[in-house]
């Protein structure tokens, strides 16, 4: 019967499979292994990896007595392997004996490099040939069986296995741990395969869509303190197959670990920031920028955006796309209180500026936000909403001017930036911009005249002269009202994306104005 032992329930290793794509850390491993007294069984290149460091290993056509065949696609896939791996112990023994079949103990998998295949433009036939089936069926074979088999997919668990080898074997928490590991390798390995599947025609690859089949894998990569709230449990997800630029590959320099607002905001910041190409800076606060500006360098930049609304900057989340320097730390840390300072890279000398401030939180990047299409989901109850990322720029040839006063073109720059900021505020989202700086941010009002009005109120504030605005609209004004207000305040021009019914009455204010107004035909909703 079933060994009953609950708790520690320790199983000693005698006999592992070892068999690896990535062979980071495995000859050292082995070598522990086989000191410890422990037979060897492995194939193909890890194998020969291995015995070229002088360790004694069984392969695995030999101890199965079957050949590799359709050039390796079959070569693990034996009763003698998988037996091995899922016999119960005090069930199997005597079914073991009969078949000839030696327990296996320990399996050391990991999988072919199929998401990298895959990154480096391979084509169809090479990506198939990429998707490992020997190397899940043994995973999941021994993490079924984690009572008695050890299963380890990550190298960084070697030590413990080590460890626990020199007692009475790894115990039943440990198995159980590595068998989750286990399952969530192959899972992500799945869901990369179901990814790239999903977006094929034939043996091409079409441009990013809706998939039939949407699923991912998000693994905890910081337990946060608490939510929104302190009453809120939380915790940061990184997806399997993140990039470097991305916050989930960024590093925390100096400071308090971040909060799940601060890692909100601070994300919100970084998208904004990567929408420019000249040196630019963005404050957020609460996911809003509250002031956003380019200049010649970070410092103007900075400038900038600061002098938008130096109210909220307080406590804010400050972004740059280019590196930090000393100077510039100094003069943040001078002028304000911050949360987060985010760039992809800081001097040397900005990073012993910045701890004089050690409760900044610095936040490392390690280049810039990549633009590739990706999908972006939001949790509803019972499911999720899936959409395509807002990341297009608008392109000079979508400013479509519609009034008798036709679009400066000394305007075009400006219209472009205004456009790239109110893609990136709450909705209804109202921005003046002149000379590539925020002037003025209405965000996240059910009225769009509301927004104007905050807008103008923060400019008042601020002592920021709207004369001779660009002002933008995320979506159409659906009656001139809001529009004649911006006017009112010193826009000379307008964008948004039309669409209105009321477009005409809308454009024919704009002409009784005298203003100039562009029609994007896209909308920048923000939720």
């Amino acid at each position: 019967m079933t060994d009953p032992k609950p708790a520690a329930h320790p199983r000693p290793i005698r006999t592992a499979l070892l068999s690896v794509s990535d062979k980071t850390g495995i000859v050292d491993f082995a070598r522990e292994l086989q000191a410890a007294g422990i037979t060897l069984l492995s194939s193909g290149g890890t194998a020969r990896a291995l015995r070229e460091a002088g360790i004694a290993v069984t392969e695995v056509a030999e101890h199965t007595g079957a050949p590799e065949i359709l050039g390796g696609r079959v070569k693990t896939l034996h009763p003698k392997i998988h037996g091995g791996i899922l016999a119960r112990r005090g069930t199997d023994e005597a079914t073991l004996d009969e078949q000839g079949i030696t327990a296996i103990d320990l399996v050391v998998v990991n999988l072919y490099p199929f998401r990298e295949t895959i990154a480096g433009g391979a084509d169809y036939a090479t990506a198939i040939e990429n998707i490992d089936i020997g190397g899940p069926a043994m995973l999941r074979a021994a993490a079924k069986n984690h009572r008695d088999v050890t299963v380890v997919v990550d190298p960084a668990d070697f030590p413990a296995v080590l460890a626990a080898q020199q007692g009475e074997g790894p115990d039943f928490a440990l198995r159980q741990r590595l068998a989750l590991k286990a399952y969530a390798h192959t899972a992500a390995y799945d869901a990369a395969i179901v990814d790239w599947l999903g977006r094929c025609e034939g043996e091409t690859q079409r441009a990013l869509t809706l998939p039939p089949v949407y699923g991912g894998q998000w693994q905890l990569h910081t337990a946060l303190r608490y939510g929104e709230n302190p009453h809120q449990a939380a915790g940061f997800y990184a997806d399997a197959g993140a990039a470097e630029g991305t916050l989930a590959r960024a590093t925390l320099r100096q400071g308090k670990a971040l909060s799940y607002n601060n890692i909100a905001d601070a994300d919100a910041a970084w998208q904004a920031v990567n929408e420019f190409d000249e040196p630019a800076c963005v404050i957020v606060k609460h996911a809003n920028p509250c002031g956003v500006a380019l200049g010649a360098d970070l410092v103007a930049a900075y400038e900038g955006a600061y002098a938008c609304d130096p109210t909220s900057a307080f406590g804010g989340i400050i972004a740059f796309n280019s590196e930090v320097n000393a100077d510039l730390a100094a003069m943040i840390l001078e002028r304000q209180f911050l949360e987060v300072l985010i760039a992809p890279s800081f001097a040397a000398d900005a990073l012993e500026r910045l701890a004089d401030k050690p409760n900044v939180r610095v936040l490392q990047t390690h280049g810039e936000l990549p633009q590739q299409d990706r999908l972006d989901m939001r949790s509803v109850s019972g499911g999720v909403l899936v959409q395509q990322a807002d990341l297009p720029r608008l392109a000079e040839d979508e400013i479509r001017s519609v009034t008798e006063r036709a679009v400066p073109d000394a305007a075009r720059d400006d219209i472009r930036f205004a456009w790239s900021v109110v893609k990136m505020v709450k909705s209804n989202a109202i921005v003046f911009v002149r000379d590539g700086r925020t002037l003025a941010i209405g965000a996240g009002q059910m009225s769009r005249l509301d927004s104007v009005r905050i807008a103008v109120r923060k400019a008042e504030d601020a002592g920021l002269s709207l004369e001779g605005s660009v002002m933008a609209s995320d979506a159409f004004f659906p009656f001139p009202d809001a529009m004649l207000a911006g006017i009112e305040a010193g826009a000379k021009v307008v964008v948004q994306p039309g669409g209105s019914m009321r477009d005409d009455a809308v454009i024919e204010a704009a002409d009784a104005e005298g203003v100039a107004m562009a029609l994007t035909g896209r909308r920048h909703f923000r939720h």
